[in-house]
């Protein structure tokens, strides 16, 4: 079904902001839930956050509520569609490879659990450092 590709990522300050955007030419993102997960080195891949326009409901991880907001494009604006993560007062501990996936269902699975995804992109390195 073709991977999602996520760009944005780069060097960033604490208390800096970034934004990232995750993006398909395989198929109309505004379909299905999409998800945004982190990777530190030797660390498990974690849930950021997952938005699903068709039913209107959004999650963070609670490492980054209030910090993060993620979004959906408008179709008019990008018929594709696109989803992206805006990160504000980041810290070191945001450091991470960033990566979007589709769990290929209209909402989002409870827990967002990696496994449960699919498309996954090769990822956007985020290093947050002074």
């Amino acid at each position: 079904q073709g991977q999602l590709v996520e760009s944005g990522g780069g060097l960033v300050q604490p208390g800096g902001s970034l934004r990232l955007s995750c993006k398909s030419s395989a198929f109309n993102m505004s379909k299905y839930a999409i998800g945004w997960f982190r990777q530190a080195p030797g660390k498990e891949r974690e849930a950021v956050s997952c938005i699903s326009a068709a039913y209107g409901r959004i999650y963070y991880a609670d490492s980054v509520k209030g910090r993060f907001t993620i979004s959906s494009d408008n179709p008019k604006d990008n018929p594709m569609n696109a989803v992206n993560l805006q990160m504000n007062n980041m810290n070191p501990e945001d450091t991470a490879v960033y990566y979007c996936a589709t769990p290929f269902l209209s909402w989002c699975p409870d827990p967002l659990l990696p496994g449960l995804f699919e498309s996954w992109g090769q990822g956007t390195q985020v290093i947050v450092s002074s």
